[in-house]
């Protein structure tokens, strides 16, 4: 969508631990990240390295910047650049007025969204999406996707939405956010709390039967699942795998929504030949009736693009041709419905600065 394009837009990759800067110019990151603490727990000095950041982007450019456009944690009113109070930056609290901040300093355009929703629109419009239209094309299917969920896995579970090109922000900045979805183990407790680094953990610890400290990271169980680390094999594939399932369940409702294809991105990916398969399944599941009927939770057929078999069926697909009534004629009958679910093509962290560069550049040009 802008590939050729010259404009150059500052972006910010915000964590509770750093701040990492760049600038990115038709859809490429064009300096050397940047990086610095992020000093969550004072305001002043947060604002201050922040502001820092981006001048040091912008001394290394030779070219100025349209905007400035980045993720920042939630809660938040976005559209207006103010943050709410957030967990992971306790100095954050009663509105902080970001992007006016920003904007008073730089005298250009600040937008600020949350990570989910630009992880999404950076894998519709550059990665897994236009990946596997071309992918269609290749096999000689005449199918094109144009919907995307995209989904992150990592210290917590984020999610966007893009329908046709657009990205889905809602009425209160909330559009594509699933985190807090009804947990189908847990109904009490949010989705968060079985699809996050803390739930790989918690679940670790419950199956191999461990109890009070435990320092292990998503890491450690990954490697104990692949066998390389000492510990319990079977628990630590058993905690992706409900990961999955968990997962799979609150995915199913979202993407009868969107209906369109599933990216997957954050640090638990690493674990996802654990994590898909158990996905994929309860997604594939059957709900039932009063009256004994039973039908797919779906109306689509899911199917694991990381699976070089699945993945060939998915891609083998065609549409067949039906004749019209009384002539000669006939119609294409698009018969198979189906959507894939693969991993991001870009890696999260660039899915995000596209995704950040394509917001900017797309509400420039809609003013």
């Amino acid at each position: 969508m802008f590939e050729n394009d010259k404009r150059v837009v500052m972006t910010l990759d915000a964590g509770g631990t750093n701040l990492v800067f760049t600038a990115i110019q038709g859809n490429k990151q064009i300096i050397e990240p940047i990086r610095y603490p992020s000093e969550p727990n004072d305001l002043q000095k947060c604002l201050n390295v922040i502001a820092k950041g981006f001048e040091d982007v912008k001394a290394a450019l030779n070219v100025e910047p349209v905007a400035i456009s980045f993720a920042f944690p939630g809660p938040a009113d976005y559209a207006h650049g103010v943050i709410g109070d957030l967990p992971n930056f306790p100095s954050f609290r009663g509105g902080v007025a970001l992007g006016g901040f920003l904007e008073e300093k730089f005298g250009i355009p600040v937008f600020i969204n949350n990570d989910g929703s630009l992880f999404a629109y950076g894998e519709a419009l550059g990665g897994l999406l236009p990946y596997i239209n071309g992918k269609l094309k290749e096999a000689g299917s005449l199918k094109t996707y144009k919907n995307l969920l995209g989904l992150t896995f990592g210290t917590g579970f984020g999610a966007g939405a893009v329908i046709d090109g657009h990205l889905i922000i809602g009425d209160n900045n909330c559009g594509g956010d699933i985190w807090c979805f009804r947990n189908k183990k847990f109904p009490g407790k949010i989705i968060e709390e079985s699809v996050s680094i803390r739930a790989a953990i918690r679940v670790y610890k419950e199956k191999a039967g461990i109890t009070g400290e435990c320092n292990l990271t998503p890491k450690d169980i990954f490697d104990i699942a692949e066998g390389t680390k000492e510990g319990n094999r079977q628990a630590a594939i058993d905690s992706f795998a409900e990961m999955g399932e968990m997962a799979g369940d609150a995915v199913a409702q979202a993407i009868t929504i969107v209906d369109g294809i599933v990216a997957i991105g954050g640090g638990l990916t690493g674990a996802a030949k654990y994590i898909l398969p158990s996905m994929i399944k309860e997604m594939g599941s059957n709900f039932g009736t009063f009256a004994g009927d039973s039908f797919p939770r779906m109306q689509f057929t899911p199917y694991n693009l990381e699976d070089e078999k699945e993945c060939a069926t998915f891609l083998s697909a065609s549409d067949t041709m039906v004749p019209i009534p009384g002539s000669t004629k006939q119609v294409k009958y698009n018969s198979i419905r189906q959507i894939g679910v693969g991993l991001s093509k870009l890696g999260t962290s660039q899915a995000i600065c596209i995704g950040a560069y394509a917001f900017a550049l797309a509400s420039i040009d809609s003013k």
